[in-house]
């Protein structure tokens, strides 16, 4: 499964791309996420999810694979299981960092190929969607607080989850 998220933040670029790599900072902003170990561009981690009557804590790790600042472009992999064997999910993430009308702020867009399996995946795009970007909601509102106490600067309410291509959904696992 696709999913596209795009946000701004009232930060310049330069700024915006430092505050975003700092796992230390945006991995709390992550509604159920937390940081267990990292070493260079790998870290581990967990995140609980709960979608519907479903709740989930996958433990697993990521990798920095690709951190280009000149384009500010990021890609981030990811896998994690599920504790009680109810699933995996595994992420590709590229973030794309761009100067937005306004000079004092940043354009942020989020490209997420999903693939999931077990009951997290008998949910389906639509729902993993709109989860996503209620999940983004929370993240954005807290990275405004992060930012605001750095220098006054915030994130704006805009923000889109829309789920693109087709799902690869399995169930198994």
């Amino acid at each position: 499964m696709e999913l596209e998220h795009e946000f701004t933040v009232a930060a310049p670029v330069e700024r915006a791309w430092d505050v975003l790599l700092d796992l230390d900072t945006i991995v709390p902003c992550m509604p159920g996420a937390a940081l267990t170990g990292r070493d260079g561009d790998n870290f581990n981690g967990t995140v609980k999810v709960k979608l519907g009557p479903v709740s989930m804590t996958f433990a697993g790790k990521g990798t920095f694979v690709e951190r280009d600042e000149a384009s500010r472009r990021v890609v981030v992999e990811a896998a994690g299981k599920d504790s009680r064997g109810g699933g995996t999910a595994k992420a590709t993430v590229r973030a794309t960092l761009t100067p937005s009308a306004d000079p004092s702020s940043t354009d942020v867009h989020v490209h997420t190929d999903l693939a999931v399996t077990g009951r997290i995946a008998q949910f389906g795009r639509g729902m993993i969607a709109d989860v996503s970007g209620r999940l983004l909601g929370q993240f954005t509102d807290c990275l405004q607080g992060k930012l605001a106490g750095g220098g006054g600067e915030k994130v704006s309410a805009r923000h889109t989850a829309t789920p693109r291509g087709a799902a690869r959904l399995r169930r198994g696992g």
